[in-house]
């Protein structure tokens, strides 16, 4: 009896040696990210918010957060300048640039953009959103473009060069109107995608909360500020597992899911 138990026990080692042998050759490989986007913004991106890791992580993509608290879209522009922003290396590898600067400010009207965007003066300050905005653009465009020509590139001599994707956000609720037409119709002069927290964070401006009496962005926030006498959540709690920043992480992925294939 004792020789047939050894025997019993012997064959199922086997078995399962040979399971996890086979399974093994069928274990997707979980560490591939097969996209990499760079996010641009200030106290609503930052990486202590969290939707944005959330949602890289539902797309399984790779993250660059280079948000900054207390930045606009100047700074951004000044950063590429500077060649903060990303590097030589990481821009062969970005899928997308996706930009949420959402102050309450017209990004879209100008009378002063530029051609090109050398042709713009630099530093850039906070006078002109509009002219900073298109400056991120057209100069992400041309390098992107610019790979092309690279001899240590892997797009050198390919026609287009790194495909440029930018994708622009609203702000998180729609209680910023300036902000949110006004990134909607540059989104539509260029043909980008728009992340559109406002539409689908679950409430609105136009209704307050039948308890509290106030605007329901209230709910989620520590801090109010006031936009054209009306008081609204300024910065939804921060944390990748609180509900705001786990929902805008959704809305994010969504959005991406739309632009980008399943695989790559």
């Amino acid at each position: 009896m004792k020789r047939l138990n050894t025997l019993w026990l012997a064959m199922a080692i086997f078995i399962v040696n040979a399971y996890s042998q086979e399974s093994a050759l069928y274990i997707p490989e979980t560490n591939d990210k097969p996209y990499t986007f760079l996010l641009t913004g200030a106290s609503f991106a930052s990486p202590n918010n969290g939707w944005f890791e959330v949602g890289c992580d539902i797309m399984n993509a790779k993250p660059l957060n280079r948000a900054i608290g207390g930045e606009a879209i100047a700074n951004t522009a000044n950063r590429m300048i500077e060649g903060t922003l990303y590097s030589k290396e990481e821009l062969e590898e970005i899928d997308a640039l996706v930009i949420m600067q959402v102050h309450e400010r017209d990004v879209f009207n100008s009378s002063v953009l530029k051609e090109k965007y050398t042709d713009y003066d630099t530093p850039f300050t906070r006078d002109d959103y509009a002219a900073a905005f298109d400056y991120v653009i057209k100069r992400y465009l041309t390098e992107c473009y610019n790979l092309k020509f690279d001899e240590n590139s892997k797009y050198y001599n390919t026609r287009g060069g790194n495909p440029a994707v930018i994708v622009l956000c609203t702000d998180w609720h729609d209680g910023r109107v300036i902000y949110n037409s006004s990134v909607r119709q540059l989104a539509e002069k260029w043909g980008f995608p728009v992340v559109e927290f406002d539409k689908y964070i679950g409430f609105s401006k136009n209704s307050r909360h039948p308890v509290t009496g106030e605007q329901i962005s209230r709910l989620f926030t520590g801090d109010k500020q006031e936009i054209n006498g009306e008081t609204f959540g300024w910065h939804p709690e921060n944390g990748q597992d609180t509900y705001i920043q786990r929902r805008m992480g959704a809305i994010f992925a969504e959005t991406m899911r739309k632009i980008f294939p399943v695989s790559k």
